[in-house]
């Protein structure tokens, strides 16, 4: 059975690849620091698959080194990484030493291993590292103009493994994708943290006037992508990865009201406020994806209100996920300076 490594595979993004991975019967290696946004809860469906394993491991141990000679994957998807932007405000040491100390020491690493043995790295990015994208789309060309920390180290660590293709012959691909949502993500980020909200009765705190647009995309859309790139994409090269579809967060929050009426009554206090906004908040994300769907023939197949409604219900139907985490981590506001 080949075997695939997804580092951060706790996490939402990670945890969906290797649902994914497992079905398409790969024997994946789960690589997981266990910080706050990982959490047991989303893998405990794979404990009783025999081609899945879990590694407690931060990417910046030396010991990702005999990992990767005992279990010679055929290749490496690289999730792991601090991601939310109002954390990187408040604490961006993390967010350097796990998105560039981290990513440096895996590619040291791989670099070795993969003078020996065939294998290739997926190393997972954002489109914030872009920047504001006032009109148009942003191609795989578009200059990097990231405006937070955590874009700033994102943007870094796509260099630095663009540099080790370069320099080393690598066989490495990074992809850019535009916001995720779906089944397991962290309530820091606004779509669970709006549903934790909605459930609890509390009101929906929105920055600013709302108006902030971001390109959205079902979370097992971007996990096929992902696959699709591994298995046909071109060493070397960048692929964004999205839906071409925006919505503001005024829109994404009147869509969750809409779609939460049909679990729950609405409690009287589940109404918009707007809140002071995030330090140095891009305005608009968006992604031209052209190069993925012409060369891969790849295409979302999840539109917002199905994604939508797929993501309530996994949510009401799993409200114990909410008490598998810290409260603390749910309902603190961050990054206010």
């Amino acid at each position: 059975m080949k075997k695939i490594i997804v580092t951060g595979g706790l996490g939402f993004i990670g945890s969906n690849l290797i649902d994914l991975l497992l079905k398409k019967n790969f024997y994946v290696i789960n690589l997981d620091k266990a910080t706050y946004s990982s959490n047991f809860y989303n893998v405990k469906e794979f404990k009783k698959f025999k081609n899945y394993k879990f590694i407690k491991l931060d990417i910046k141990e030396k010991k990702i080194k005999k990992i990767l000679f005992k279990y010679k994957p055929i290749g490496i998807f690289n999730l792991a990484a601090e991601t939310h932007v109002d954390r990187s405000i408040d604490n961006p040491d993390s967010f350097i030493q796990s998105n560039i100390v981290g990513v440096y020491n895996l590619l040291e690493n791989f670099k070795y291993f993969s003078r020996k043995h065939k294998s290739k790295l997926i190393h997972i990015s954002t489109d914030e590292v872009f920047g504001d994208i006032l009109k148009g789309r942003s191609h795989e060309k578009y200059p990097y103009q990231p405006s937070s920390p955590y874009a700033a180290s994102k943007a870094a660590s796509d260099h630095l493994v663009s540099s080790y293709v370069r320099t080393y012959n690598l066989p490495a691909i990074v992809t850019n994708c535009s916001n995720n949502y779906g089944p397991k993500q962290h309530p820091e980020k606004l779509i669970p943290k709006l549903i934790y909200n909605i459930m609890n009765n509390k009101f929906l705190p929105i920055y600013g006037k709302g108006t902030n647009s971001r390109e959205w995309i079902y979370v097992k859309d971007h996990c096929e992508a992902l696959i699709k790139i591994f298995l046909k994409g071109k060493i070397g090269e960048f692929y964004n990865i999205g839906s071409n579809k925006n919505l503001n967060n005024l829109q994404v929050t009147r869509k969750l009201l809409q779609g939460s009426k049909k679990f729950m009554k609405l409690g009287k206090n589940v109404k918009i406020r707007f809140v002071k906004d995030r330090p140095g908040h891009d305005i608009r994300y968006a992604l031209n994806s052209n190069k993925i769907r012409n060369k891969l023939g790849w295409y979302p197949s999840t539109n917002f209100d199905k994604g939508i409604k797929l993501t309530l219900q996994w949510y009401f139907k799993n409200k114990s996920y909410y008490k598998s985490l810290s409260k603390k981590d749910i309902i603190e506001r961050l990054g206010k300076l």
